[in-house]
């Protein structure tokens, strides 16, 4: 089975239905990022240390793509493997990127999350549409990260070489629908420390942060939206990832 593959202030309707991280609860904490297992690249349906079966959540995966270092699309797929879900590295991108559609899902009065519209819950007291982007990169590219098709939230480089050494500052922005968004918290470690503190992106849509990790990182950013169907959903939540692994520091 594959799948195939200016700068300035959000508006103010948007900008007031920016939340914080910490109102992400149950399904909508969680996102999609990619790390190895086994010696493959997997995509990863999860938060922190929790990973559940991806292979599982293959339908839900509207696009898989691949980029070579300049930026032009390479062929690419994800494969079931058990419960993982294998990317199909044969023509070597340099970036993977994966956009999921969580669906709809409802809170009722007594906690109860249900994959309805809130019209459809009598006692609804949240409702939301969830999307999940994320964005892996795999080798040195020879210029920043443009804005990819398809990912409405994107975490991307400022500039094209990243920090070798955990510590060092990482220049970000991030786009929304295609443009930098003032004002959305972006976690620095989204696997290792979920409920850390976040940043606050400028004006511009950047923000710094500190590599976290000599090894795997994985930078969280989550937006929401007005609703699309206010009778549905009462937002549309985004929540995209940029990760990246760094090599061992010599000894």
């Amino acid at each position: 089975m594959a799948i195939s593959s200016r700068i300035g202030l959000l508006p103010r309707c948007l900008a007031l239905v920016l939340l914080s991280w910490g109102v992400c609860v149950a399904a909508h904490a969680h996102g999609i990022w990619f790390a190895q297992r086994s010696g493959d690249l997997a995509l990863i349906y999860g938060e922190g240390g929790d990973d559940l079966d991806a292979a599982k959540r293959l339908p839900l995966v509207k696009s898989i793509s691949g980029y070579d270092p300049a930026g032009r699309p390479v062929a690419t797929a994800l494969d079931p493997a058990g419960n993982l879900a294998l990317v199909d590295l044969r023509e070597q991108p340099a970036v993977v990127a994966a956009v999921l559609d969580n669906g709809v899902w409802t809170r009722s009065s007594q906690g109860q999350w249900l994959k309805k519209p809130k019209n459809e819950v009598p006692d609804a007291a949240l409702s939301g549409h969830n999307f999940k982007y994320a964005v892996h990169l795999r080798a040195p590219l020879e210029r920043p990260l443009a804005s990819l098709p398809g990912h409405s939230l994107q975490i991307s480089p400022v500039n094209a070489v990243l920090p070798a050494m955990r510590g060092q500052p990482l220049q970000l922005r991030v786009l929304y629908r295609g443009k930098p968004a003032a004002g959305v918290p972006v976690l620095a470690d989204f696997v290792n420390d979920p409920d850390g503190e976040t940043l606050m992106t400028a004006a511009d849509g950047t923000v710094t942060v500190p590599v976290r990790n000599q090894g795997l990182n994985v930078i969280a950013a989550k937006l929401d939206a007005p609703a699309d169907d206010p009778v549905a959903t009462d937002k549309v939540e985004h929540l995209a990832t940029l990760s990246f692994r760094l090599a061992h520091a010599p000894e």
